[in-house]
């Protein structure tokens, strides 16, 4: 067994490309790992899609396999050709598919590090596979110990501390671009989801009002009730036209695959806009008035480059903690094959006395009532043998290069464990966390 990441995120592909594979909704990631796993080379897979990545997390039997069927299924749902998404994707298997995922989960890859979303949207994406039925234990193993790396990564780093977002980072530009206050000004917050929500209390917490407005004007009162705040007043999406030629700050993070402010909404105004496109797809048609100054995702790549320099030091401390974990996660599941072979080696010994003593009992070479006793004396003789080699084999285990051993003892034993259920030898094998498999049951957190 295998792993895989698939990844399309802003790094090394661009925001046109990432607008078009990008999926819209839940069910159409549903459909698609649907499809993935319709493969038999492809075990479990699950999905995470976000403003600045898409990122496609396998168990595979064949990796070569899957990350051609991977690029051909979205080239086939998305239209986008399949040389493009060559070149713009970022294919990582095994130890650095399972380094890569300690270190997004972590916000070691993040466009900010230290951002604090970024861990519970990959632990939603794995949620909605597994309720899918599309992932299980091989991918939960990894989501279990990701969350356990990016903890110590928090403990033991100050890498999130003041936590960072996209939407900080816009609300903390659109400051220095307004002379640094935005004391008194009025932001328009289009979209009611954690990106508006984020960026409605950074324009709070920098005494600005706020006008939240979202497609759905029951989420954008449950957001304006949840802020708690006398500067914060709900608004029709009717009325985006009239607010956005006149007031100058607009931050627009919606879900939706349409634009949703475009240039026929905009007048021509004296003073200067400034607008901030948070969402993928994007929201902003590119504006044809010269006096409005847009960010966009990828913009503020630049803009938080300051914010990694300041952290550098705590990305490198942390950076060595997931490597760390990366070769515990792997050293662990090497551990969990001993216990089965070592049960498959007894069982053999069992086959064997039990074969022998029946055969000595028909020649005549034992007495009947005596078997009992002759089956205790050879099972102990037999455990007395192989209590060194089992120690021995499970501190092989524990070492890098253990899995020879492992394997070698597999053939001289005739051993075959692959279809063994793990779970079972190792107390904290698949044993996903209470939070997580409350989400599991849609319980409330």
């Amino acid at each position: 067994m295998n792993y895989q990441v698939v990844s399309f995120n802003y790094k090394k592909c661009d925001l046109e490309i990432r607008e078009q594979i990008s999926f819209q909704d839940d069910d159409s990631i549903r459909v698609y790992l649907n499809l993935l796993t319709g493969f038999d080379f492809i075990l479990e897979a699950f999905v995470v899609n976000t403003c600045n990545r898409i990122e496609i997390i396998a168990a595979t039997k064949d990796n070569f396999s899957t990350y051609h069927t991977i690029i051909g299924i979205l080239c086939k749902e998305t239209g986008v050709d399949f040389a493009v998404l060559e070149s713009s994707v970022l294919n990582l298997e095994d130890e650095e598919a399972i380094k890569h995922i300690f270190s997004v989960v972590s916000s070691l890859d993040s466009l900010v590090i230290g951002e604090a979303q970024i861990t519970g949207q990959v632990k939603d994406a794995f949620r909605l596979s597994y309720e899918n039925n599309t992932a299980g234990k091989e991918l939960n193993r990894v989501i279990s110990y990701a969350v356990k790396c990016a903890a110590e990564v928090r403990n033991a780093t100050n890498i999130s501390q003041n936590p960072i977002s996209i939407a900080s980072v816009a609300v903390a530009q659109a400051k220095a671009d307004m002379n640094g206050s935005l004391t008194g000004m009025t932001g328009i917050v289009v979209g009611s989801g954690e990106m508006g929500r984020l960026a409605a209390k950074h324009l709070l917490r920098a005494d600005a009002d706020v006008l939240l407005l979202s497609r759905t004007k029951a989420n954008a009162e449950k957001l304006a009730q949840e802020l708690n705040s006398e500067n914060v007043n709900v608004v029709d999406l009717e009325k985006l036209h009239r607010l956005l030629n006149r007031y100058r700050l607009l931050f627009s993070a919606t879900s939706s695959p349409d634009i949703v402010i475009s240039n026929a909404m905009i007048e021509y105004k004296e003073a200067d806009r400034l607008w901030f496109d948070m969402a993928i797809p994007r929201d902003i048609e590119e504006p044809a008035e010269a006096n409005i100054k847009l960010y966009r995702i990828d913009d503020l790549q630049e803009i938080s480059t300051n914010n990694h320099a300041m952290r550098e030091e705590q990305a490198l401390q942390a950076s060595e903690v997931v490597l760390r974990y990366t070769n515990e996660f792997f050293l662990w599941l090497q551990t969990l094959t001993i216990e089965p072979l070592i049960k498959g080696i007894r069982l053999s010994i069992k086959d064997v006395i039990e074969t022998e003593v029946q055969r000595s009992i028909d020649k005549g070479y034992l007495p009947e009532q005596f078997s009992d006793n002759a089956k205790r004396m050879i099972t102990q003789v037999f455990d007395k043998y192989l209590h060194i080699p089992t120690k021995n084999l499970r501190d092989m285990a524990k070492e890098n290069d253990g899995q020879v051993a492992v394997n070698a003892f597999k053939k001289v034993f005739e051993i075959n464990t692959d279809d063994s259920d793990l779970t079972q030898y190792k107390k904290n094998a698949h044993k996903p966390s209470p939070e997580m498999m409350a989400r599991f049951k849609g319980e409330k957190e």
